[in-house]
């Protein structure tokens, strides 16, 4: 094997960007305790969870229909998430704009 062949790497990725109607979201990290003390177990299952959305497609960037936009908190349904193994310590999903059901918003003062 030529050296110089060797010495090739792949590049390496630095953006993961959804397309279609999807976003991608950084899941928030799992509550282990509740407002009031109670501890959680580990193995909880809890149908939908709030994330931060890191990015949006095309699409969903230029459809009105859709007011998410980078940063929002949202609340979503993992069923149909896929796992994104990017950063080793970040849960990363891309998710169809359709499991996001709910953004946080601030409410003006």
């Amino acid at each position: 094997m030529n050296k110089e062949h060797s010495k090739i790497r792949p590049p390496k990725l630095e953006t993961v960007e959804p397309v279609g109607k999807r976003v991608l979201i950084r899941k928030d990290a799992d509550k282990k305790q509740t407002r009031g003390g109670i501890q959680l177990p580990d193995n909880i299952e809890i149908p939908t969870i709030t994330g931060r959305i890191v990015a949006v497609s095309r699409q969903v960037e230029n459809d009105d229909d859709f007011p998410m936009r980078q940063y929002d908190k949202v609340l979503f349904n993992p069923k149909h998430a896929i796992p994104v193994d990017f950063e080793g310590d970040n849960q990363l999903f891309v998710v169809p704009v359709e499991d996001v059901v709910a953004v946080f918003r601030k409410a003006d003062a």
